[in-house]
């Protein structure tokens, strides 16, 4: 509620905060890791006589550090009753009852109104909000600078009061933002550069990250994750904080601490050793829906671990989650490679139908080679095509089951779609008709609707309907190959789907510079895209899908120049 301070940490923070220890060795921060470790009691009970012992404490306690423990117990009393008037009084008079206690209360002063403005928005108070709003924002001012010029730069209420003038700063968007940021940035790595208290340096960065000041979030982390190293810490030590971070969500944190513990382990383990701890990392970032996640991560140390141990390391599945990673990633190369070995390595692997199908659209679509793409799709479709006289000879179901697995049928109106953008309509017809033959609408209903389309797009001499003609034009045609979809982001909101689950499907497109005016797309969407109708004005829409199988989200992006890119969206959807 208080900005997470660095006088109440969790337990993670505190182990990582002792690491400190190890190249610090004053004795101000050994009393800094005592004191902290009074947190780790239960919060206490709240009421008029923890208020009034903790007030008799903040009065008698001599030490800096326990005091500020003390105020962040007390904030959090009066913060959760939003009592910030109360707290705002309480702070002036205590002030006034022991001087040496100016600075913090006009700290916590200033952090009251702050948040009490936030309160405001987020419970609609408009009434007070527009009545009084102004003088608490005169008051964030007025009692941050008071903090400020009553403490020196190196001390800790000093870079917190300025964090508070930067965030009211930041988010009025006003002239002073960029101004507070850099008297902001340059307080800490003055700061850091004394062995005191290094959470302080991640308390700063995680604003930072919040309101998306990434370079500069990245440089304090980076500060943060260097001063817990430095000391030479065993991989042991690492591990946890890393872990830790990941568990919290600070992804990047994370990341920095994981990547100094893997060279350590690299140094100090055997190969043999090593390279299972590089996949359990690996997996932690992969693609998922319950867990925080970075595909690029994942498949860095996935690099890491076939550098070391070769691609024998990978098995089955590992082979799929590596591929289905770099395929969400967009790194459709290499996505490529990775379920062409995962094929030829395992002929029978369970997911040997999805990999020879995407390995159909990776061709076809993003790297327009649709030769191969039809030999993936025609592999795929085979099964199905001369099937006619193996059913004849035998009971029908169970071949019937092993020749309509979602991928066939998909395969079947690939080449279908294919056979008609080219021009040749009895071979279309061919594929779509096979398809309606053994596709039951319980199980496709979605592609033999689209097929149904298709079928009476021939039938009515008809062309293919616009948005998906756009999109295998600019696809398919060699004077389009500038359309390289590197101007437009689609993604989903989730790794992968189920059956009736809400998806999010959104798109941002790079545009040219237009100087001050906005550019108008227009967004062509066409493929599997389930029970949503976006129009040509929407970038992002919602959509479910009734049955599971794979699905392509199809996107072409015109702006007034004309075409600006296309891209495509591969989606799993699981029963």
């Amino acid at each position: 509620m208080t900005n997470k301070n660095f006088f109440r940490r969790s337990l993670l923070e505190k182990y990582a905060l002792i690491l400190n220890l190890l190249f610090a060795g004053c004795r101000f921060f050994v009393f800094w890791c005592l004191a902290s470790l009074i947190i780790l009691s239960p919060l206490f009970a709240q009421g008029e006589d923890k208020i009034n012992e903790l007030n008799t404490r903040i009065l008698e306690v001599k030490s800096s550090s326990e005091r500020y423990i003390l105020f962040e117990e007390l904030t959090d009393i009066y913060f959760k009753e939003n009592k910030y008037n109360e707290y705002v009084e309480y702070l002036k008079s205590l002030s006034q009852k022991n001087t040496g206690l100016e600075p913090i209360s006009a700290y916590y002063i200033s952090l009251s109104r702050y948040y009490q403005l936030k309160h405001l928005e987020e419970s609609q108070n408009w009434s007070e909000y527009f009545d009084k709003g102004n003088i608490y924002r005169q008051q964030i001012v007025e009692f941050a600078k008071k903090a400020i010029d009553k403490t020196l730069s190196q001390e800790p209420v000093n870079i917190y009061a300025k964090l508070v003038l930067w965030r009211l700063h930041k988010d009025q968007e006003d002239n002073l933002a960029e101004s507070s940021m850099s008297d902001l940035m340059a307080s800490v790595l003055e700061y850091s550069k004394e062995p005191l208290n290094i959470l302080l340096i991640k308390d700063i960065a995680d604003q930072f990250s919040f309101y998306n000041e990434k370079l500069k979030s990245r440089q304090l982390y980076k500060l943060y994750v260097d001063k817990i190293t430095a000391s030479n810490a065993d991989p042991e030590t690492l591990e946890p904080v890393a872990l830790g971070f990941y568990k919290e969500g600070n992804i990047e944190l994370s990341e920095l601490v994981y990547d100094v513990y893997i060279e350590r382990i690299i140094k100090t383990l055997e190969k043999e050793k090593v390279v299972p701890v590089l996949v359990n990392i690996a997996k932690q970032f992969s693609c998922q829906n319950t867990a925080a996640k970075d595909l690029f991560f994942a498949e860095k140390v996935f690099n890491r671990a076939e550098e070391i141990g070769g691609k024998g390391v990978f098995d089955e599945e590992l082979f799929y989650l590596r591929a289905f990673n770099l395929e969400k990633a967009k790194l459709y190369q290499k996505a490529k490679d990775i379920y062409t070995d995962l094929i030829s390595r395992y002929p029978e692997a369970a997911h040997i139908d999805e990999a020879n199908y995407k390995l159909g659209i990776i061709f076809t679509y993003v790297l327009r080679d649709e030769k191969t793409g039809r030999e993936y799709f025609q592999k795929l479709a085979g099964r199905a095509i001369s099937a006619d006289s193996a059913e004849k000879e035998s009971s029908g179901p169970l071949i019937k089951k092993q020749l309509t697995s979602s991928e066939v049928i998909s395969s079947l109106y690939q080449l279908g779609l294919l056979s008609q953008w080219g021009g040749d309509l009895p071979k279309a017809r061919q594929y779509y008709d096979r398809l309606l033959e053994i596709a039951t609408k319980d199980g496709f209903a979605g592609k033999v609707n689209l097929t149904s389309q298709r079928l009476k797009e021939i039938d009515e001499a008809k062309p293919i309907e616009n948005n998906l003609k756009m999109f295998l034009d600019l696809s398919l045609k060699e004077e389009n190959a500038m359309f390289d979809m590197g101007k437009i982001d689609l993604k989903t909101s989730l790794c992968y789907g189920q059956i009736n689950q809400p998806i999010s499907v959104s798109a941002v497109a790079t545009t040219p510079e237009s100087g001050c005016m906005q550019v108008k797309l227009e967004h062509l969407w066409s493929g599997d895209l389930g029970s949503a109708k976006p129009n040509l004005d929407e970038a992002s829409f919602d959509t479910v899908y009734p049955e599971s199988g794979i699905k392509e989200i199809n996107l072409v992006v015109i702006s007034s120049n004309g075409a600006l890119d296309r891209c495509i969206e591969i989606v799993n959807v699981y029963p």
